[in-house]
């Protein structure tokens, strides 16, 4: 068993659950909309624009 992302629901995390890790329809589609309106996001790491070694 695992908590859902979404709701924190203890789901089964096995091949009968169409919606895992998520504990139903509605939970996968609030987590579909944070990413879609960008609620969520990865950080961009850019490296330096010079090199450490630079003097």
């Amino acid at each position: 068993m695992i908590a859902c992302p979404t709701c924190g629901l203890r789901t089964e995390y096995d091949p009968t659950n169409p919606y895992r890790p998520f504990c139903s329809q509605r939970c996968k589609l609030i987590d579909l909309g944070q990413w879609a309106t960008e609620s969520y996001r990865i950080p961009e790491t850019r490296p330096s624009e010079e090199p450490d070694d630079a003097q």
